[in-house]
C-alpha cells in the first residue's frame, strides 16, 4: 500500500511539473508572437529635433487662419537678419495669396500644413495624399516651388500619417520647443518658454496668429542669439542623407 500511495504521489508531482513546463513553453511562445508583431509595427516618429553637434535651432511658424500679424512678423525676421519657415494651410493660401508670395520673396521656407486643417488621423490614406498634395499645388503656383516640410495639424499623427509624408517625398516635421503662444501667455512668459527649453538642432514651435508674438519676437530672437545660437529654417537644419528618428524624435544619422 505504501508503494502505491508513493507512486500516485509521484505521478501527481510529474503531472504538476508537465503542466508548469507547458504552461511556460505557451508563455515563452505567446511573448515571441507579440515580440515579433512590435518589431513588424514599429512606431513612427516624425522629426521632432535634430541630432547635431552645431549650435542651431529652426524658426517655425503656423498659419493656419488669421493674418493680421503676418507682415509685422516678416519685419521683425527681417530686422534681426533671420530665415524662419512658415507652415501654410491651404486655405490661408487661398485666402492669401500675396502674403505666401510675400513670405517666399523674403528667403523663408514654405512648409505644407495641410489643405483644410483636419485631424489627420481620422482620415483614410487617400484622403491624408490629397491633403498634402492640394495644399502643395496651391504654394507651387504662387511660388514656383513646392514644400518638402509636412507638419500636421493639431500635431496630430500616426503611423499612416508618417507613412503617406514619406510616399509623397516629404519630411513629417514637428518640434520639441513650443512657445506655447496660442495660448497667450505674456510676451516674456512666450520668450521664457522658448530660450529656457532650446538645445543643438531644436525646432521651435510658434503661430502668425497668435495675440502677443509680434511682441515676443523680438525678444524671442535675442534671447536665442545671446545663448550662442544660430537661427535658421527648418530645411536648412535638417541632416542630409539616410536617417532615422529615434524614440524622442530625434533626427539621427544612419
Amino acid at each position: 500500500m505504501r508503494l502505491l500511495i508513493l507512486t500516485k504521489r509521484s505521478l501527481i508531482s510529474a503531472g504538476f511539473c508537465l503542466l508548469i513546463g507547458v504552461l511556460a513553453a505557451a508563455t515563452a511562445i505567446t511573448s515571441t508572437v507579440k515580440a515579433v508583431q512590435t518589431a513588424s509595427t514599429e512606431r513612427e516618429i516624425p522629426v521632432y529635433c535634430v541630432d547635431t553637434d552645431k549650435k542651431q535651432v529652426a524658426l517655425s511658424f503656423d498659419a493656419a487662419w488669421g493674418n493680421e500679424q503676418t507682415d509685422t512678423l516678416l519685419e521683425i525676421l527681417d530686422k534681426y537678419e533671420v530665415k524662419s519657415t512658415f507652415f501654410l494651410v491651404g486655405d490661408w493660401v487661398d485666402k492669401y495669396p500675396e502674403s505666401v508670395k510675400d513670405i517666399a520673396e523674403r528667403g523663408h521656407d514654405i512648409g505644407n500644413h495641410s489643405n483644410t486643417h483636419p485631424y489627420m488621423t481620422q482620415l483614410s490614406t487617400g484622403d491624408m495624399t490629397s491633403q498634402i498634395q492640394s495644399c502643395n499645388e496651391k504654394i507651387k503656383k504662387l511660388t514656383g516651388k513646392a514644400p518638402t516640410l509636412f507638419r500636421a495639424p493639431y500635431g496630430d499623427y500616426n503611423n499612416d500619417v508618417v507613412n503617406t509624408v514619406k510616399s509623397c517625398s516629404m519630411y513629417c516635421i514637428q518640434w520639441d520647443v513650443d512657445s506655447l503662444d496660442w495660448q497667450d501667455p505674456t510676451p516674456e512668459q512666450i520668450t521664457a518658454n522658448v530660450v529656457d527649453k532650446i538645445t543643438n538642432g531644436s525646432i521651435i514651435l510658434m503661430h502668425n496668429g497668435a495675440t502677443n508674438t509680434p511682441e515676443a519676437l523680438p525678444m524671442v530672437i535675442e534671447g536665442i542669439k545671446a545663448k550662442g545660437y544660430e537661427i535658421v529654417p527648418v530645411s536648412e537644419i535638417l541632416l542630409d542623407g539616410e536617417y532615422y528618428t529615434d524614440v524622442q524624435g530625434k533626427m539621427c544619422a544612419k
